[in-house]
């Protein structure tokens, strides 16, 4: 039994600080996904702390949600509009509602901390069955490159005040396609550890998946901004739908 078969993991430990990351600009997201809502509703998985659900919600979509973490959600109920928006807390790779969606949506990666192959296809299927005639799955993923896994363990150093340091290590599985990172922070109240861990797909692999659950890909493009999706993009957005 591995600490990252529990999918609250993540929040437990990454919620009270999440907001102060730099995380990207929802906008572009916004206005992609707004374009595809049909008018909605709209079922973000992995919701979190409203990044992008709320600014979704505020023109005007219904939109919902699926979290694991119970922490994550917390911090969206306090900010304006984050109370209203129905979140069920479970396993996204279960997809726990009923729907239907006029669209589905998984940003930043997230699809990728299901570390296990199979409930990655969990995923597809399970949104396949709340999925509405001619609804739209979304997905945003980095494509992997061989070049950033080419060792099996990488250290680096995060931090450093006169009161603590922060390391980070990476440890690959490339047959799994799996990495597990690491962050350790010492300071004063002893050290602190923060897991994490992904299985990282290319685009291929993933509209195998959809395809296996009954969904084709109807569009991929390079950013939100419909940039041209080729050899060189090191991120893509794919849009699938019901067959």
């Amino acid at each position: 039994m591995s600490v990252f078969d529990d999918p609250a993991l993540f929040g437990r430990l990454w919620a009270a600080d999440y907001d102060s990351y730099d995380n990207p600009d929802p906008a572009p997201a916004v206005d992609f996904l707004t374009g595809l809502a049909a008018g909605g509703p709209v079922l973000e998985l992995a919701i979190g702390t409203g990044r992008v659900a709320l600014p979704l919600a505020a023109r005007g979509l219904v939109v919902e949600g699926v979290e694991a973490s119970a922490e994550m959600v917390a911090r969206m109920r306090v900010k304006p509009g984050g109370a209203d928006i129905p979140v069920a807390i479970g396993d996204m790779a279960d997809v726990p509602v009923t729907g239907p969606y006029r669209l589905v949506y998984l940003v930043f990666n997230t699809l990728f901390n299901l570390v296990d192959a199979e409930r990655q296809a969990d995923c597809f299927r399970n949104v396949a069955r709340v999925l509405a005639p001619g609804g739209a799955f979304v997905i945003e993923a980095f494509v992997p490159d061989p070049a950033d896994f080419d060792r099996d363990e990488q250290v680096q150093m995060r931090d450093v005040t006169e009161d603590s340091a922060t390391i980070r290590l990476h440890r690959y599985d490339r047959p799994a396609q799996r990495f597990v990172r690491q962050t350790i922070t010492f300071d004063s109240r002893g050290v602190h550890l923060k897991p994490f861990a992904m299985r990282y797909c290319w685009p291929e692999q993933i509209d195998q998946m959809a395809d296996q659950a009954g969904l084709r890909l109807a569009e991929r493009y390079a950013d939100w901004h419909r940039r041209p999706f080729d050899a060189d993009s090191r991120n893509h957005i794919s849009v699938y739908r019901p067959r």
